[in-house]
């Protein structure tokens, strides 16, 4: 191992030791921020509400509900527009109100 008496490559870096030491510490900081961010995120929380979840239900439901029957929709449209299909208000009232009573029931 050879030794430079000459001191042909300049003094020695002093800096150096205090660069490592300021990255050491950067390091350290950067851990701790990581740390306090996931106890952070540990912390916080959803909640769903009554409401989201009734809805949540219901498009379950609808999405899980018959599809269509075209055939009977065209009987209907028929029926309707040659003025034979009567409407019973009062039972569409009830149908809508226990709809309704069903929707918000569970506040």
């Amino acid at each position: 191992m050879a030794i430079n008496i000459n001191n042909l490559g300049g003094p020695p870096k002093v800096n150096q030791a205090s660069e490592q030491q300021a990255q050491v510490k950067q390091q350290a900081t950067q851990a701790s921020n990581n740390t306090q961010q996931a106890q952070h995120a540990r912390r916080d929380s959803v909640s769903i509400t009554p409401q989201a979840q009734k809805m949540s239900e219901l498009q379950k439901k609808a999405s899980e509900a018959p599809i269509t029957d075209q055939k009977n929709i065209e009987r209907l449209k028929k029926s309707i527009l040659s003025g034979e299909y009567k409407i019973d208000a009062e039972k569409l009232v009830k149908n809508m109100m226990a709809f309704e009573f069903d929707l918000f029931d569970d506040e």
